[in-house]
């Protein structure tokens, strides 16, 4: 599987955008791609999921690690996902109570 990342401002937040499949293979990078916009001064934090088709637990546990980073930053995390299929991995695991999950990045940047 293949994960495609990149990078843009919008409303003030740096959006990283994923597109592929965030597994036990690709969630590192993930993980390593916002490390990387959060120590270089980026705390205000979107991860654009829209072009997601799949995510495991490794997926979730990146998510987390960067929710806590940008938290200590005192910085806002948003994760934008409008699939239904990905959205119920959230509810099942009641991320979407600790995530703030919006459905486009017009949304999280509001």
């Amino acid at each position: 599987m293949t994960l495609s990342l990149s990078t843009r401002t919008s409303g003030g937040f740096t959006v990283l955008s994923a597109a592929g499949a965030i597994d036990v293979h690709t969630a590192p990078r993930l993980r390593e791609e916002a490390t990387e916009l959060l120590s270089n001064g980026a705390p205000r934090l979107v991860v654009d999921l829209t072009d997601v088709d799949f995510l495991d637990s490794s997926a979730l546990g990146a998510l987390v690690g960067i929710h806590k980073e940008v938290v200590g930053l005192s910085g806002p995390l948003r994760v934008v996902c409008s699939k239904q299929k990905l959205l119920r991995i959230f509810e099942i695991t009641r991320l979407d109570e600790v995530l703030a999950i919006s459905a486009s990045v017009a949304e999280a940047v509001a």
